[in-house]
Formats: structure tokens, sequence, C-alpha cells
């Protein structure tokens, strides 16, 4: 890299499903690298997330895990989340989406949908709450692999609780649309990450709210 040459910044997409499934705007200059286990939809890294340690230590300045960190055992995930600070540099972001279990508990309650019944509709098609809980029938269906199938969930103060657990801090987290979407750092954040995403360095922490 010659002097003055900046730097380019690289995102690991954890169980990205497909090469060609965008990124949010924010990475958009960032060197996207898929992990997953089907090297058929161009994965970059053929491996399970939960051996991430085995990969050398501080090279991707952020992990996007988005609605992949529920597929593993509640007692996995620590130990997934220990692999994303393993892989993070210091002052790396982890950003996870999951769905959120306890949103779509109370929409279910209050608006009384049933199991089978309709939450919204999808590029997929309907999704009911039988899918949010145990994965799109019709996809677990069409391919056979239970990997697709949930193994466990979350809600707002759950994965804020393992987050922290697990080293990582400050964290900010949004809820809506059935979905947690939460963003923390690998230690003292880098300002031009946290800028990113408009996050604010003064100490406060969103997620720790609720």
């Amino acid at each position: 890299m010659s002097e003055g040459t900046e730097r380019q910044r690289r995102v690991l997409n954890v169980g990205g499903h497909s090469g060609g499934i965008p990124l949010p705007g924010a990475y958009g200059t960032f060197e996207h690298v898929l992990l997953g286990l089907n090297p058929d939809v161009g994965a970059d890294l053929v491996l399970d997330v939960r051996e991430l340690t085995s990969l050398e230590p501080q090279q991707f300045d952020a992990v996007y895990c988005s609605h992949n960190l529920e597929h593993v055992r509640q007692h996995e995930v620590p130990g997934v989340l220990a692999g994303f600070r393993h892989v993070l540099k210091p002052g790396g972001l982890a950003h996870i989406i999951v769905p959120d279990l306890q949103e779509l508990m109370l929409v279910c309650v209050q608006q009384g949908i049933d199991l089978d019944g309709l939450l919204y509709e999808s590029p997929m098609g309907p999704i009911t709450p039988l899918d949010v809980l145990y994965g799109h029938g019709g996809i677990i269906a069409q391919s056979g692999q239970d990997g697709y199938a949930p193994r466990t969930g979350f809600s707002r103060r759950t994965l804020a609780n393992v987050v922290e657990a697990s080293g990582f801090s400050p964290m900010f987290c949004q809820q809506g649309n059935l979905e947690l979407n939460l963003i923390t750092f690998n230690g003292n954040p880098d300002p031009e990450l946290a800028a990113l995403f408009d996050l604010p360095l003064d100490g406060t922490d969103p997620a720790a709210a609720s």
C-alpha cells in the first residue's frame, strides 16, 4: 500500500446466504467477505460460524450478522460472539440483527393473530408466527436443510445481556418490524465506524435502557 492510500475496510458477512444480497449502505466502500457453509452460493470462507476462532485474529473492521445468530443453540451464542471479537480489530463493530420474539408475542396477543395466522407479506410470501419461531416452512421443506430453522431466540434484554457478557461495549439497539438491530464495539469504538451509523460516542448506551 503506497503512502497516502487509504486502507479499505473489511466486513465479514456471517451467514449471508448469498454474495448477491446487498449489505446496508454504510458498508458500501468495504471489502465484503462472505462466510457460509455452502461454496455454491459464493461464500469466500467456507466455515461454521462457531469456528471463527480458527481464523487469523483482528482482520476485520466489522462483522455483519443478519438473522444468523438465532440459528445456533442458546449455549453456543457466547462462543459465536467470542469468535466475533477474535476476528475484529480493536474498535471494530459487530452488527447483529435477529427476530424480536418479545415483540412477536405482543403483536400476536394484541392483534389476535394465531400461530398460523398472517403476520405480514414478504418477497417469499406470507409470514406466520410459526415461520418466525421455527423458520420459514416453505424454504425448509424445499431445501431439506434443518440449518434454516432457528434454535434460539432473543428479546432486547436477553440479546443485550449476552452481548455485554461477551465483552462488547458500548452497544446501540433499535427495535421495530419484529427485529432487533444491534451495533456494538470491540473496545473503544473506532470514531469513523461509529460515524457511519451516526452513533454517539458520549458513553450513552440505548440498549441498556430497557
